[in-house]
């Protein structure tokens, strides 16, 4: 993906910086593993061709974070003072960025220089799962290989390490996971005797009577470069999915694709559904306090209503995800989440995997991370934390959970960003006038085309 949360995708500006730090803190996809075991232990996948270096047990490792997860890395440092670490700090694959990639294509040519372990997006898992050039190793170790036990892989949400599997192995855990819910102003919807939808039809519906009764008051918005991984992605349409790994089906007329847009664009054309983005400049100030419903990230709760649209608190509540009038299981999409990746060549794998495993899954570190985490344990304490719940209107543990292990594993990672095709074609096109559903055919032959340039067979059915 996503990509996280999720925390990950996953418009250039100011908007896209501002967003780009929100993701990057849901980040904004993804595994771990109980590294601390001895590596002998866990379940090694059979046909697996991982060849670890000779490991020298002590010696130093290289890790490379973002600035966002600096503290939890020095966190480990101090509390861990035996392992020998040099911290690095990069962008961690954020907004689409190659860095990682270029310089672990120039490490492979020279033979030394990879770090041992690495913060990323989940779109650098797709190449890290593979050789850089012919004869190279890939450069994630494949976690599932004496690494990291099963028991741990087990215990992250259900599909949140789906973007870390690639030919029947797992390259990465995953640090958080940005679920997809429904966010809505519960003082506003309590005053005006509006209840909370549950269906995609009441969803609608609900629009329309806020628009009609409350003019200028919203229940969502299309115009942030992610929105589509809210609305389609949990809508179950099949933009980016691969049905094999080098095959990418991206069918945006299945019926799913196009109810999912017909709907939309009946908000839009009500004028409930704003095709500005939420983090576009001047919102937060001009409608940030008339947004009465969203449907977005776990991160939207801390970073769009408390930090950017300053909402104050006791106001915003959380519902679990929508599901469509007759189908009764219920899937959401995933607005970011960041990885852990461990490399192949690091010659000391059980302290990279120790590290790796205790960010992603100890309650020490995520119970105060900045958005939620995969594993499903460490969930659970970031939950019972104050900070991350105390501003709510409600109790937001049940549709937080419920939504994390609904995140629909048809809307794959690829070697590409998803966003670059809605933000090129489909938000200009939104800006002019033009309506979803005729934007359909364009948005799709923009991802085939970008699918094709990374070498992928794609089918359109």
């Amino acid at each position: 993906m996503r990509s996280s949360g999720s925390p990950r995708a996953r418009r250039r500006g100011m908007a896209l910086r501002t967003a780009a730090v929100a993701l990057s803190l849901a980040t904004a996809a993804v595994l771990a593993g109980c590294a601390s075991a001895d590596t002998s232990t866990g379940s090694s996948s059979s046909g697996s061709a991982f060849k670890p270096v000779t490991q020298k047990d002590g010696s130093q490792i290289t890790v490379w974070a973002d600035s966002t997860r600096l503290p939890s890395v020095q966190a480990y440092q101090k509390s861990h003072p035996d392992v020998k670490m040099k911290i690095v700090t990069y962008d961690g694959g954020a907004d689409g960025s190659t860095y990682l990639q270029s310089k672990v294509q120039l490490f492979d040519r020279t033979g030394s220089g990879w770090p041992d372990v690495v913060f990323g997006s989940p779109t650098d898992v797709t190449w890290a799962s593979e050789p850089t050039k012919p004869g190279a190793q890939p450069f994630a170790a494949p976690l599932d290989d004496k690494l990291v036990p099963q028991s741990t892989l087990d215990g992250f949400a259900k599909g949140s390490l789906a973007p870390c599997q690639f030919n029947g192995h797992t390259y990465c855990v995953r640090n958080d996971i940005a679920q997809v819910v429904l966010w809505y102003n519960k003082s506003l919807m309590d005053k005006w005797g509006y209840q909370v939808p549950t269906t995609w039809e009441q969803y609608a519906a609900l629009g329309k009577q806020v628009a009609k009764d409350h003019p200028g008051y919203l229940v969502g918005s299309v115009g942030d470069t992610n929105s589509h991984e809210s609305y389609f992605w949990a809508g179950q349409c099949p933009a980016f999915n691969l049905v094999k790994p080098d095959v990418l089906r991206t069918a945006l007329q299945d019926p799913k694709c196009v109810r999912t847009a017909t709907l939309l664009d009946d908000l839009i054309s009500a004028k409930a559904v704003t095709t500005k983005g939420f983090f576009s400049q001047g919102f937060a100030k001009d409608s940030g306090s008339k947004v009465l419903m969203a449907y977005g990230p776990s991160w939207y709760g801390q970073y769009l209503f408390k930090a950017a649209f300053k909402t104050p608190a006791k106001q915003i509540a959380v519902a679990s995800p929508l599901t469509w009038q007759g189908e009764t299981t219920p899937s959401t999409g995933n607005v970011g989440g960041g990885v852990w990746m461990v490399s192949s060549h690091s010659a000391n794998l059980k302290a990279s995997t120790d590290l790796a495993t205790w960010l992603t899954t100890s309650n020490e570190n995520q119970a105060s991370a900045p958005t939620y985490p995969a594993y499903t344990k460490a969930a659970e304490a970031w939950l019972a934390n104050p900070a991350n719940s105390d501003y709510f209107a409600n109790d937001v543990s049940k549709p937080f959970q419920e939504a994390a292990d609904e995140v629909w594993t048809g809307w794959s990672n690829t070697k590409f960003s998803d966003a670059t095709a809605w933000s090129s074609v489909v938000l200009p096109a939104l800006t002019s006038g033009k309506s979803l559903t005729s934007t359909l055919p364009a948005w799709q032959q923009e991802i085939s085309n970008q699918a094709k340039a990374q070498g992928y067979q794609v089918v359109n059915e």
